[in-house]
């Protein structure tokens, strides 16, 4: 199949997908919000999807920019990333013209309908935080969950919650976990664990910060989440790269929510030899594979974001560890991702420390127009 026709990706950001496609060896073409410097090298073709970051994808540019980039290479089939999490409709017509590699509309919506998700889950045996529809009266053991959010920028505490789409999902003490795994809608295989932490921001207290691999799980925990994350794929049919985000408290743990696409710890999963871009697309044709090995590595990404705007982003001699690098020129505004950095270390938590070290970095050279050092990490350009 790498050989062949061209695959669309759309997403808010490709870049991921792009580049363990391209390891993969297949032929990308690619329609998201950023086109930077790392997509543009991995694509066949790029098309910058039209509107504002903040008000998603929308149905015109969508197709605009599919539809371009089909006429110019017709593909063998589309990969949806992040961005369609409460668009299924959008999922419905891409469909219609295009191979969907991936869950189905059908699949996305129930899955991120807490309703859904928590019948599904409770014939499944897998514990579920309480939720509601309507604002509890006493609101400070209680989040407000936009529905088919992601990225953890619509959570907000229920007292905040001032309009309507959202529904509540009650704080569970513990440490978020999550899930990385392949489904051929009957099985699945579990990639890894990642731990993952919060980059608050004055509006956005649950912003996603990052994600570092492995976990620090015991053994027994992480066959339990393994056993869910098994019945969980069986009963909600899923197919392809899915991830399961997860709260463990010690000997106990819940389901949070499912993100039924290649999530954002593709990067820090990404296997030495090999591609998930095609692991993702053997499991939606039911070939489900083994795990790759991971044994030793140990990686960390961070988003950094923008802290004020920048009206003309500055040439930069940019590092291996980072990703997602802006074109020269472009305009961000305060709030919005500027890049992704990566570390490795001893330890996922020094992995942790080294990505907020860079973050720092890359947020000085940003505005201060400062290059300075670039330090580096042992490994691959991927770590």
């Amino acid at each position: 199949m790498a050989e062949g026709k061209p695959i669309l990706i759309a997403a808010i950001s490709g870049r991921a997908l792009a580049q363990s496609a391209r390891r993969g060896g297949y032929q990308i073409l690619v329609a998201d919000f950023f086109g930077d410097q790392d997509t543009l090298q991995a694509a066949k073709d790029h098309v910058r999807f039209r509107g504002a970051l903040a008000r998603g994808i929308e149905e015109d540019a969508l197709f605009d920019a599919l539809n371009a980039l089909g006429a110019r290479h017709p593909p063998l089939g589309i990969v949806c990333g992040s961005g369609f999490e409460d668009r299924p409709q959008l999922l419905e017509r891409i469909a219609k013209s295009w191979r969907l590699f991936g869950n189905g509309p059908a699949i996305v919506a129930k899955v991120k309908d807490p309703a859904a998700l928590s019948v599904i889950c409770l014939e499944a045996a897998i514990p579920v935080p309480d939720f509601c529809l309507e604002k509890p009266q006493r609101t400070a053991d209680w989040l407000a969950k936009r529905r088919g959010g992601a990225g953890g920028g619509h959570i907000k505490p229920a007292e905040q919650a001032i309009h309507g789409g959202v529904y509540y999902q009650r704080k569970m003490p513990g440490v978020p976990i999550s899930a990385l795994f392949l489904a051929d809608g009957v099985s699945a295989t579990v990639l890894g664990f990642s731990s993952q932490w919060h980059l608050p921001a004055a509006d956005k207290p649950y912003r996603y910060g990052g994600a570092a691999q492995p976990a620090t799980l015991p053994a027994h925990i992480a066959a339990s989440l393994t056993a869910a994350v098994h019945r969980l794929s069986g009963a909600a049919a899923l197919v392809g790269l899915n991830s399961a985000d997860f709260i463990v408290d010690d000997e106990r743990f819940w389901l949070l929510e499912i993100n039924p696409r290649p999530g954002a710890t593709l990067d820090i999963f990404e296997p030495a030899q090999g591609s998930l871009f095609a692991l993702h697309l053997a499991a939606c044709a039911g070939r489900l594979p083994p795990a790759p090995c991971y044994t030793g590595r140990v990686r960390a990404a961070a988003i950094v974001y923008a802290e004020s705007d920048i009206p003309s982003f500055p040439a930069l001699n940019w590092p291996h560890w980072a990703a997602d690098r802006p074109q020269q020129g472009v305009a961000i505004k305060a709030g919005e991702p500027l890049c992704t950095v990566y570390a490795c270390g001893a330890d996922a938590t020094r992995a942790r420390v080294r990505t907020e070290e860079r973050r720092r970095q890359v947020l000085a050279w940003a505005t201060q127009g400062n290059q300075g050092n670039h330090d580096k990490c042992a490994g691959s350009q991927r770590q």
